[in-house]
């Protein structure tokens, strides 16, 4: 984990992003949902359009609520283990 927050620091260092807006956790529970009940290649398309939702002023946490919700949705799969 120590390797993410150092490339996350310099990814949001070379693209001049206020570090302190990027929620690892969220992010990573987000792409974990999609991975899981649609597929690994969905991850990063995904993760781009979170971007541009949240770019376009939906909350992050909102954003990442509804694309947690319609991956949960998506194959009805049982999240219970």
């Amino acid at each position: 984990m120590d390797e993410l927050v150092k490339w996350t620091a310099a990814v949001c260092a070379e693209l001049g992003i206020d570090e302190t807006c990027l929620n690892r956790t969220m992010v990573l529970n987000m792409a974990h949902s999609v991975r899981k009940a649609v597929m690994p290649p969905a991850v990063p398309v995904t993760a781009y359009l979170f971007g541009i939702a949240v770019g376009r002023g939906l909350p992050p946490i909102e954003a990442a609520a509804r694309v947690d919700d319609l991956a949960r949705e998506w194959r009805g799969i049982d999240w219970s283990d």
